[in-house]
């Protein structure tokens, strides 16, 4: 089991970064934070085989929180988020 810290980027809608709750974020390298933007605290969770993610598969995200120190999830791509959007509003009638 793996505790991980959550980040969301300041910079990016919908960007995250995972990380060894502790290791921080020293593992992470200083171009990525500098594109990342200032790292704004989400959460800590534990990570665990039992657990399911929105948007991205656990196994990555341990997998690159053990290797590299860190998971970054990009944002969907935009016509995917866009028709999420549409499909969440409750006039669209599109589930």
């Amino acid at each position: 089991m793996l505790i991980c810290s959550i980040y969301k980027s300041s910079r990016k809608d919908e960007m995250y970064l995972y990380v060894d709750k502790n290791d921080k974020l020293s593992r992470v390298p200083e171009s990525l934070l500098e594109m990342f933007g200032k790292a704004i605290h989400i959460m800590d969770m534990p990570l665990t085989g039992k657990r399911q993610l929105a948007r991205v598969e656990l196994d990555k995200v341990l997998e690159g929180v053990r290797e590299k120190g860190y998971y970054l999830q990009m944002p969907p791509p935009r016509e995917e988020y866009m028709l999420d959007l549409y499909r969440n509003r409750p006039e669209s009638g599109v589930r």
